[in-house]
This record gives C-alpha cells, structure tokens and sequence, in this order.
C-alpha cells in the first residue's frame, strides 16, 4: 500500500440549494450501501435537527449514527469558513464507531456558490433538482462547476415541470467541463446503482491514497452573455485547473434517463 493510504473514514459532502434533495440522496446511499459498509452522517441546520431526524425516521442507519450540527449562521459558514464543529463531529463519530468506511456530511441549504473545504470533506456532491428550473445547471457557480460529482436530482417529476432532463444534464456537462453529471431518481434503479457504484470508486481510490481532495474555490467557470460568443457568450474561467488535472479518476458523464420516459 502506498504510505499516504489514509486510515479514517471516506468524509462525503454534500450540498446544494434548499429542497434539491440532499436528505433523500443521503438516505439512498445509505440504503444502497449500509449492507456492506459501515457509514455515518452529519447534518447541518441552522437552527433544528430537522434533516437528521428525517433520516433517523427513515431507519437508514441506527440512530446513534446520524448526527446534528445547528450551525446558528448561514450553512456555509460551518462547511467552508469555519468547520470546527464539523470536523470535531466527524472525529467524535469515527471514534465511537470505528472503524467507518464513509462519513457523509450534508450542509444546510445554501445557494450556488457553497462548497465544502478540502479541510473538511475528501469529496463533494452538488445537488440540484428538476423542480428548480433547467437552466439552473447553465448558471454555474462552484458547486455546479467543480464538486466531484454533480446530481440533476428528482428526474421522476420532469414531466410535470417542462424540463428536458437530458438537454439539463448536457448544459451541466458543459458547465462542468466533463465532470462526472449523474441524473437521479429514487424511484429509478439504474440511476441508483450508477450513484452506488460512484461511492465505491471515490472509496477504493481513498483508501488506495490516491484521491486528492479538491478545493472548488471560489470562482468556477461561468457566462459573459455581453461578449461574442456562438452560443450567445462564452466560458471564462479564473485560475482553474484542468479537467484531468482536477479529477482524472471521476467517471464522466453518468446518466440514467429510464424514469423521464414512463
């Protein structure tokens, strides 16, 4: 094994806007994977438990596994600025049930420009949803632009929104410069597997030392609709990395579109 093989857990982040569906992809990791890895889970509200009650309601994991952070400020402040309360719960879950495989830890509902610190989690998924609109995805940000792993979630209510799942999943492909886009339903069985196989690979390559969490950063690639352009404008990126460079072990372009056609 090679000498950096990390011996905590995998820390998985997740975040996105307000209703996208952070708990419910949560909740189906968990239950995809809780046979045969050892997870736990940190949530984040400002002021309640709310998510983490969801999710012990939901009996995806025993109890004591899932737990709350308030973060008293707005959700960001605890995943970027300021992680200590995360960090310290990640620490005291890894040691009253070690050994974990995974630690997911959900932020509070934010907007597009929140991200995790590199301090705090291993790697991140964003999460948007059908429901709030298709040209989300095209609006960019750093979550949308550089989390490991972007989720189009809730494909299942496309129909009843007017959104093209697979013309989404290809404005976020560009948006992300190849990055890994996987659309979901949890009513889909191939979306979930292909959800269930991402985890994997992002673990084996942690436990393997070669996953090298990235920091998304501030800025990310986005639109000057003013400037010329074929498409109406153009991407303009600020000191970013490469797509190889950024993450040459994600899977590109995961879809699964089977339940928007029922």
């Amino acid at each position: 094994m090679p000498e950096n093989t990390p011996t905590r857990a995998l820390r998985l982040g997740v975040a996105g806007p307000v209703g996208t569906g952070k708990s419910s992809l949560i909740a189906t990791v968990c239950r995809s994977l809780a046979d045969e890895l050892r997870l736990g889970v940190i949530t984040n509200d400002i002021y309640t438990d709310e998510d983490a009650r969801f999710l012990r309601s939901a009996g995806v994991l025993e109890p004591e596994r899932i737990r709350a952070v308030e973060t008293g400020a707005c959700p960001h402040t605890a995943i970027r600025d300021d992680i200590t309360t995360n960090l310290l719960a990640a620490e005291d879950l890894e040691r009253d049930f070690a050994p974990l495989d995974v630690v997911l830890i959900e932020s509070g509902g934010d907007n597009l420009t929140a991200t995790f610190s590199p301090a705090l989690v291993d790697a991140q998924i964003f999460v948007l949803d059908v429901a709030g609109g298709g040209d989300v995805a095209r609006k960019g940000g750093p979550g949308i632009g550089r989390a490991d792993l972007l989720v189009v979630n809730k494909t299942d209510l496309a129909p009843y929104v007017g959104v093209d799942v697979p013309q989404m999943v290809a404005d976020a492909s560009v948006a992300r410069e190849g990055r890994a886009v996987l659309a979901l339903s949890r009513s889909d069985v191939a979306s979930i597997a292909a959800l269930r196989a991402w985890v994997l690979g992002v673990l084996e390559s942690h436990r393997r030392g070669t996953h090298v969490p990235q920091d998304p950063g501030p800025m990310a690639p986005h639109f000057h609709a003013d400037e010329e352009h074929p498409e109406g404008g153009f991407v303009h990126a600020h000191d970013e990395t490469s797509g190889d460079e950024h993450h040459a072990s994600a899977p590109h372009h995961v879809h699964s579109h089977s339940d928007t056609r029922k």
